[in-house]
């Protein structure tokens, strides 16, 4: 089985859209737990439960949340994957871009959430300059770790992650760009990728702002029905 290597890193850009009245969490590909001890050491009354395929991986988590459950979550069993709920949050830390059927998912946990529960995820932005360089020359190659994880089904930009949770009956109601620090590469494929832009009859400063994310993280709510 392919699977990203373990990483030992809390993401505290995703945390921070974790609302702090939330009591029960659940983080889908926990990896070491580092996140969920992160969120625990400042939230110690919650309940943060892991779901992680990778055995090993489960083992390390569960020295540092509240459970772990070793499965795949487009995989589990129906009275399994019930036994969660309710859930205040869903946690998918560079998670959904690993999914076969993200949409499927997503949709998998509305009956899950409780009254004011919310979806935050952290994605990898497909449109970012790197991608779209080696794109123009051919070498769209997958690495071990990434934008071009060899672990990745699925590729999502901006605006596909809007329309990911939109179809799905969610509201996204808070997205921020995780920008990083990567030399003078950046500025040098800019002004092509605005040119090109322009070309497609898109607006270059769009197209230059949303080249610029590595990631985006995302806190997303169920969609109220409609009164019509």
């Amino acid at each position: 089985m392919l699977a990203t290597p373990m990483h030992d890193q809390a993401n505290h850009d995703l945390l921070r859209m974790v609302p702090d009245a939330v009591r029960r969490v659940v983080e889908v590909g926990c990896s070491s737990g580092a996140t969920g001890a992160a969120f625990l050491g400042a939230h110690p009354q919650c309940e943060y439960i892991g779901i992680e395929i990778v055995p090993e991986y489960a083992q390390a988590a569960r020295t540092r949340v509240t459970e772990v459950r070793e499965a795949d979550i487009e995989r589990m069993e129906r009275r399994d994957f019930e036994a969660l709920f309710p859930v205040d949050c869903w946690i998918f830390g560079d998670v959904l871009e690993h999914l076969y059927d993200p949409w499927k998912t997503l949709r998998s946990l509305q009956p899950s959430l409780a009254d004011g529960a919310c979806v935050v995820a952290c994605i990898p932005n497909a449109q970012h300059w790197s991608v779209q360089a080696r794109l123009a020359v051919g070498a769209f190659e997958y690495e071990e770790a990434g934008l071009l994880d060899r672990t990745h089904i699925r590729f999502f930009t901006r605006r596909t992650i809007v329309e990911l949770f939109d179809s799905t009956g969610y509201e996204v109601e808070a997205i921020a760009a995780r920008v990083f620090p990567e030399g003078p590469r950046r500025a040098q494929a800019m002004p092509a990728i605005r040119t090109l832009a322009a070309a497609m009859g898109e607006a270059p400063d769009v197209a230059e702002r949303d080249a610029t994310p590595l990631q985006y993280v995302v806190r997303a709510r169920r969609r109220a029905p409609s009164n019509s």
